[in-house]
């Protein structure tokens, strides 16, 4: 068993991090730059962030590798660095984590659509599989393959985490609420059919993150807890859906907002809590609060 499900064995609700590219936003990342090249150019501000959500309260800090799979870098030229860039991401937020808490690295969609053949299965595997290992190799304790929206490239990159790493795997896919009032992704598909298929992967922990403010979050648990009562369940919610203010896209719940939906979420069934755009440390410390406290 993995560090991971240990800690949930005992019935603890863990907390997460909250929101990278913000963050790094916040920090002085360029429109059009690439969030990974940070990890080499400006390590001591990334391993800052994970330093920042450990000291808030997080149990689990994710890498800043979210889109540092070859097909992705390919556009900034830097997917000769694959390798480079995820190892050092995971180096990073390893340092701010030590050997009490727990490191996840972060896989993102390639962007590259299967359905029209834009890539191959095989592509997207060897993608998904390099940068697995790199993260394994820079130490982390599991892999989440997240904000995916297409049932098929998030079962390809579970399987090369999976089948190449020892580490536990994690998925969460990214859902928002229909005119008919059901979560669905944007290629269509339920929590319902993101269970059924990704279970036979045999992956550890299932879930959703961005698409939604939290209290969407609760009704996701709720039809994930209907087709699977027992598998583990990962949320990593948005600060409200976005606004545009002022020229800027803006996430509007207050950490005291967003805190106050976290005992429906883990009622619903939820074992680890954390935030995805527009979450701050201030976010996490009420969510790791509100969680003491229930």
């Amino acid at each position: 068993m993995g560090k991971i499900l240990d800690k949930l064995k005992s019935g603890k609700v863990l907390v997460s991090d909250g929101a990278w590219g913000t963050f790094l936003q916040a920090k002085g990342l360029k429109p059009g730059e690439c969030p990974e090249s940070w990890n080499l150019l400006h390590p001591e501000e990334v391993l800052d962030i994970a330093k920042r959500y450990i000291e808030a309260g997080a149990d689990i800090v994710e890498t800043n590798s979210f889109g540092g799979n070859r097909l992705k870098l390919l556009h900034y030229g830097l997917d000769h660095q694959t390798t480079e860039i995820n190892q050092r991401a995971a180096e990073l937020s390893r340092k701010a984590a030590g050997k009490e808490k727990i490191v996840i690295g972060s896989v993102g969609p390639t962007g590259k659509i299967l359905m029209t053949g834009e890539v191959t299965e095989e592509e997207l595997y060897e993608a998904f599989k390099e940068q697995s290992i790199a993260l394994a190799k820079g130490g982390v304790d599991a892999i989440v393959v997240e904000t995916m929206s297409d049932l098929d490239e998030a079962r390809i990159a579970v399987n090369a985490a999976r089948e190449n790493t020892a580490c536990e795997i994690i998925c969460t896919m990214t859902f928002e609420k229909t005119m008919t009032g059901e979560y669905r992704t944007m290629m269509g598909v339920t929590p319902a059919e993101m269970v059924h298929t990704l279970k036979k992967t045999g992956l550890d922990i299932i879930g959703a993150n961005c698409g939604n403010g939290i209290e969407g979050m609760t009704f996701i648990v709720k039809e994930i807890r209907l087709s699977d009562k027992d598998i583990p369940v990962l949320i990593h919610a948005n600060a409200g859906m976005p606004v545009y203010h002022e020229g800027k896209t803006v996430f509007p719940e207050t950490p005291e907002q967003m805190a106050a939906f976290v005992p429906s979420l883990v009622k619903a069934g939820a074992n680890i809590i954390g935030g995805c755009c527009g979450t701050t440390p201030q976010h996490i410390l009420r969510i790791s609060e509100t969680i003491k406290n229930l």
